[in-house]
């Protein structure tokens, strides 16, 4: 035993337990549980159209990270199902949507094989694992200061689920949106959960690509752009000078920029690195993204024709941050 960490039979079970928390979520199971305060594996399999036999497995690599305690099939929470609970979109994030790139890690590594799309992820996982994501780390930052804004149509680049476009124009009646993403999965996603909430009169979504931006008779009258968890992608430094500058001339209107994103970190040991940021910048790394470190972002602003009214620290990924800008 290794006892100065974990033993590789910790390491082995709980890469399953990742796995399960992720599955668990989509069958509806930490909900159960939270409702209910305990669950019958069987009965709960037999509601839900589950295989018995599954569920009992799942739970058991659950319970081996102590995010439920079992006795039979009789399941309860465990020291960790809070956290669990609270952190599960971060897994469905890495297991459901960057599943395919983490199990071809070994092709995706060889040079010979990084030209083109030689990466796939599911866009929709993504987006629904982002939705969360945004509801409980970055909307407690994002919310307090977009109230204290006065706009009237409202763009998000790379608007994934559409959530953040929905809540925008929900709480304000008059308020239009329009939701940019280019992935067909995130179209279809947002597309759908508009409608769902009775606003395609007053959200369109369109398909572009963020980075290389051309006018759209859409982009009239946008006063307030967001943009989240996608700013990596504007790099490396020259392009994301390059597509700052476009987004200025494509938003005529514009007047705010809501701009957030994860950085690179380089204030951690490996052995102590935050949950989230090592699969995020690992994800990045294989995908052949640069993920600008804090620092870094600064002076692109100026260059580009920005201004940096403020930058708010988000906590997951750690080193995370909001920037409020306004064309300078």
């Amino acid at each position: 035993m290794n006892k100065s960490g974990a033993t590789m039979a910790e390491v082995y079970n709980h890469a399953l337990a990742a796995w399960s928390i992720s599955a668990a979520w989509e069958v509806g199971f930490f909900d159960a549980i939270r409702e209910h305060g305990s669950l019958d594996a069987v009965a709960f399999s037999a509601d839900r159209g589950l295989d018995a036999g599954s569920v009992r497995e799942l739970v058991r690599a659950l319970s081996s990270a102590d995010i439920v305690s079992r006795d039979g099939d009789t399941v309860r929470p465990g020291p960790n199902f809070a956290e669990a609970d609270r952190s599960k979109s971060l897994f469905h994030w890495m297991t459901r949507g960057c599943g395919e790139l983490f199990d071809t890690l070994p092709d995706l590594m060889r040079k010979d094989n990084r030209s083109g799309s030689f990466y796939r992820r599911d866009a929709a996982a993504i987006s629904v694992a982002c939705r969360e994501i945004n509801a409980e780390w970055w909307d407690p930052v994002f919310l307090p200061v977009v109230e204290t804004l006065d706009f009237q149509h409202v763009a998000d680049l790379g608007c994934g689920s559409g959530e953040r476009l929905i809540r925008l124009t929900g709480a304000r009646p008059g308020v239009r949106g329009l939701g940019i993403d280019l992935a067909d999965g995130a179209i279809e996603v947002s597309t759908k959960a508009v409608a769902e909430a009775g606003l395609s009169d007053r959200i369109s979504i369109v398909q572009g690509d963020a980075t290389a931006l051309e006018p759209r008779p859409e982009y009239a009258g946008v006063d307030l752009l967001t943009s989240f968890m996608m700013g990596h992608d504007f790099w490396p430094r020259a392009e994301a000078v390059a597509s700052l500058r476009r987004i200025r001339e494509v938003f005529p209107d514009l007047k705010h920029f809501l701009l957030a994103d994860a950085t690179r970190t380089t204030a951690y040991p490996d052995s102590e690195m935050p949950i989230f940021s090592m699969a995020f910048e690992f994800a990045h790394a294989v995908m052949g993204d640069y993920l600008p470190t804090l620092d870094e972002w600064g002076p692109v602003f100026e260059e580009a024709g920005w201004r940096l009214v403020e930058q708010y620290p988000i906590s997951v990924p750690a080193e995370s941050v909001m920037f409020h800008l306004t064309p300078a």
